[in-house]
């Protein structure tokens, strides 16, 4: 039997017709690189096997890629940053941790939240698109909006009889970021509409990213409702956490207008706790690591 005839049916295809096939299965990233593989296979003599994982290999890279660029893309982060790009020397109480259970898949699969508190510049936003863009690259999706864009559209959807359906684009996301509660004065809708979006990603176990700059004696008052804030607050506090930033402002800090910050100073403070009593769980350590207590049920103080 000749070569020619030994030759398995169908695999006398031409450019044409294998690059037709390779279309037909929607892999247009093989497309585009198998003609040099086959070059360098052949040159190298690499075995069959060897080229098949290289094309399906380069596969799947291209279309992790390009996923993780479609969900930041729809996930409207105001910038990309990484937690590799925070500063935590600037911080005397944060470390990363302290955020070990929000970098990982857990993050979502547990449904924790996260309040980010502190001055204006101290990194909340930054952290909170850093969690968010971490839970994209573990495969979920998230979006980002601030508190002012996300009450005047459920308000505006509430007056026009489309709350139902606004509702879903802040509770179908696996993370949901809402920036800036507290610094824009709200209507007097904003506890009601917040409230639908956090109790019912708190029924399904989705978490939530706060960033704010009032302490939460104040949400009742900037939100025009005690009890509906301390109901927020209790929902998002339940399998969460509430962390002050006090370093410096990052965008002043060439100016030296805030005080210095110790290099040893005191242990993590989450929520008012001085005293951490149960250990993050986290894959990295370092001498500057140290534990946090996760928060229970809070009840807001009334005014």
């Amino acid at each position: 039997m000749t070569a020619a005839a030994a030759r398995p049916p169908g695999l006398d295809v031409s450019a044409l017709e294998l690059d037709a096939l390779l279309k037909r299965l929607h892999l247009a990233n093989m497309r585009r690189v198998h003609p040099d593989a086959i070059t360098r296979a052949e040159e190298e003599q690499w075995s069959y096997r060897d080229f098949l994982a290289l094309l399906v290999a380069d596969e799947v890279a291209h279309r992790t890629q390009t996923r993780l660029q479609r969900l930041t893309r729809r996930a409207h982060f105001p910038y990309l940053k990484t937690i590799d790009d925070f500063d935590f020397t600037l911080q005397s109480q944060l470390r990363v941790s302290l955020l070990g259970s929000y970098l990982g898949p857990d993050l979502v699969t547990d449904g924790r939240s996260l309040i980010l508190h502190g001055k204006t510049g101290r990194g909340k936003t930054h952290l909170s698109v850093a969690i968010a863009y971490r839970a994209i690259q573990h495969g979920f999706d998230a979006l980002f909006t601030t508190a002012a864009h996300l009450i005047e559209d459920l308000s505006n959807a509430g007056r026009t009889g489309r709350l139902h359906d606004a509702l879903d684009r802040y509770t179908h996301p696996h993370v949901l970021v809402i920036d800036e509660v507290g610094y824009l004065t709200y209507g007097p809708e904003a506890a009601n509409v917040l409230y639908h979006v956090v109790n019912d990603r708190h029924l399904r176990k989705r978490p939530m990213i706060f960033t704010t700059n009032k302490p939460m004696h104040d949400w009742g008052r900037v939100l025009h409702d005690p009890d509906l804030a301390s109901a927020i607050l209790d929902r998002v506090l339940e399998r969460g956490r509430w962390i002050t930033l006090d370093g410096p402002s990052g965008r002043t800090k060439h100016l030296k207008l805030d005080p210095a910050i110790p290099q040893d100073g005191p242990g993590a403070r989450v929520s008012g706790e001085s005293v951490p009593e149960n250990p993050e769980p986290t894959t990295a350590s370092s001498p500057h690591t140290f534990q946090s207590r996760p928060c229970g049920m809070w009840r807001m103080p009334m005014p």
